[in-house]
């Protein structure tokens, strides 16, 4: 029988010392759609060309998902990849998180209907809605159910179709993002592992108007006048994002390192959130970040929003790029304004 490896945390109500199991990530996977789509393609028809994306953003390329392909879909490949990966039947699975913005609809989520299509008939599960912070903000809560002992298996998954909130008409935003979806599977850590080792989420509503999409919700519901509007689609102030990007990415990453004694040094692979390479090189010129320890694909996927950190992590494990052992740290930025880190050790 294993022997769970846990740690100890005060009751901040009460003072009382409790014992928590440790979470670890057992397994990873990612689905992107077949459908490339470079940046020539796009100057085909806007206003706009490969030269001029790619030196502004990084990216040459994007997945588009097809007609009639919903976030669910993405992120039900993605979650049989790790199911196939770990060795094991959907049904062992407790708890699906989907982390999104581009749910199938308002109701049901998207988790439930991933639940359906994967056959986890034991699961429950939600949507939750971080923007591009949203799997280190999901991955951060199915930890939590792991180390109370809640659950065994947590499947977190972070998908989004953004091609079908984009304005082709607007080369500013429709040029930025790309389909896809990536998941990785949570167990209890064994006596000795440290897996998920911290975590810092932070959020601030005052940037909540430089990027956003106003129609659809309570406040402006769908209507002749919100379509005429263009307002189903991405709305961004670049320039403001930008700058609190750079400094959010880097001030967190460099705070959770401080509070668990580690040197930029100690990690083996970053994976920042891929919003834009200017953002994350000079995130990592602020951290003093070797390039070898950053993880970067935003030139063949651009940024797929929740999917970003669990693609960019499934394509490090299948490369072999981190071992046992090794502590990566991931750091996001998105809409709201939300960020976060999370440190964790790769036991696999």
């Amino acid at each position: 029988m294993a022997r769970y490896a846990k740690f100890r945390r005060f009751d901040a109500a009460g003072g009382k010392l409790l014992s928590l199991r440790r979470a670890k990530i057992t397994a990873v996977g990612h689905y992107l759609p077949e459908r490339r789509v470079t940046n020539n393609d796009l100057a085909k028809f806007v206003d706009t060309s490969d030269e001029w994306i790619f030196d502004r953003t990084g990216i040459r390329e994007r997945r588009i998902a097809d007609k009639g392909v919903a976030t669910s879909d993405l992120g039900a490949k993605a979650a049989q990849r790790v199911l196939e990966q770990r060795g094991i039947d959907a049904s062992e699975i407790d708890l699906i998180i989907l982390a999104t913005v581009t749910p199938d609809m308002f109701f049901p989520s998207s988790a439930c209907l991933v639940q359906n299509k994967i056959g986890a008939s034991r699961a429950w599960g939600f949507d939750l809605s971080g923007a591009c912070s949203g799997f280190v903000y999901a991955l951060a809560t199915g930890a939590q159910f792991i180390q109370t002992g809640a659950h065994k298996k947590v499947l977190v998954i972070g998908a989004d179709v953004m091609t079908s909130i984009l304005n082709f008409e607007d080369r500013a935003t429709c040029v930025l993002f790309g389909d896809g979806a990536g998941a990785v599977l949570l167990e209890c850590a064994e006596d000795g592992e440290q897996g998920i080792i911290d975590f810092l989420l932070r959020c601030d509503g005052s940037g909540g108007n430089f990027l956003y999409m106003p129609g659809g919700g309570s406040l402006h519901p769908s209507s002749v006048e919100t379509i005429q509007k263009k307002m189903h689609y991405v709305h961004q102030d670049g320039k403001n994002v930008f700058k609190f990007a750079v400094r959010g990415m880097a001030e967190i990453s460099q705070d959770i390192l401080e509070r668990n004694k580690l040197d930029i040094k100690d990690i083996k692979l970053y994976i920042p959130h891929q919003a834009n390479l200017r953002i994350i090189r000079a995130a990592m010129e602020k951290l003093h970040m070797d390039e070898s320890q950053v993880a970067i694909n935003i030139d063949k996927y651009a940024n797929t929003t929740a999917g970003t950190i669990p693609i960019c992590l499934s394509e490090a494990v299948e490369s072999k790029r981190i071992q046992k052992n090794d502590y990566v740290l991931m750091a996001s930025f998105g809409a709201g304004f939300t960020w976060g880190s999370l440190l964790f050790r790769w036991e696999n």
